[in-house]
């Protein structure tokens, strides 16, 4: 494996500890609240950007092209499991925001989970990281009219799920 130049490591730390919170935030919706895969798809992911640092520091976007690894490392793990089962014997308590209303990001995770892995990603792109169609659609190596038609059916699936009055945990 190469290693990033000398003066370059520090330029990766820093990016590296400045994201690392938004990329595990990411990878919590990705994995539906599954934290402990969300920290590996992470590590997974700062590992394969400090591989490649030269080149990716001298992107216009860093963040972003962080993002679409760990998307796109998500996607991968998705396509290597061999069932879709967790095991745990306990949920892990997961960390909220105080004041948070627990009920309602329990219900958002528990239907999210129940999405396939890339309408799961398209919707995490496309409505937390507030991506165009564009991105998504590069971020997950795709076209712009799966990304669009993916949207339609995830949408209309989480409406399934939540109810007709998914609005209101919009505006929670």
């Amino acid at each position: 494996m190469r290693q990033v130049r000398a003066g370059g490591y520090e330029e990766y730390a820093a990016f590296a500890a400045a994201r690392a919170g938004h990329l595990y935030r990411s990878a919590c919706l990705l994995t539906a609240g599954d934290t402990h895969l969300a920290e590996d798809l992470v590590q997974e992911t700062l590992g394969r950007l400090y591989v490649r640092w030269g080149r990716v520091s001298r992107v216009g976007n860093p963040a972003g092209y962080a993002q679409t690894v760990l998307t796109r490392t998500f996607l991968a793990h998705q396509r290597r499991r061999s069932s879709t089962e967790r095991a745990m014997d306990v949920l892990p308590e997961l960390p909220y925001a105080a004041g948070g209303d627990t009920s309602l990001r329990l219900t958002l995770l528990e239907a999210l989970a129940r999405l396939p892995a890339k309408d799961r990603a398209v919707v995490v792109l496309r409505y937390w990281e507030d991506r165009s169609i564009e991105e998504t659609a590069d971020a997950m190596n795709t076209s712009s009219a799966a990304v669009r038609t993916r949207c339609t059916r995830a949408l209309a699936r989480l409406r399934a799920l939540l109810g007709e009055d998914m609005g209101e945990y919009a505006a929670s």
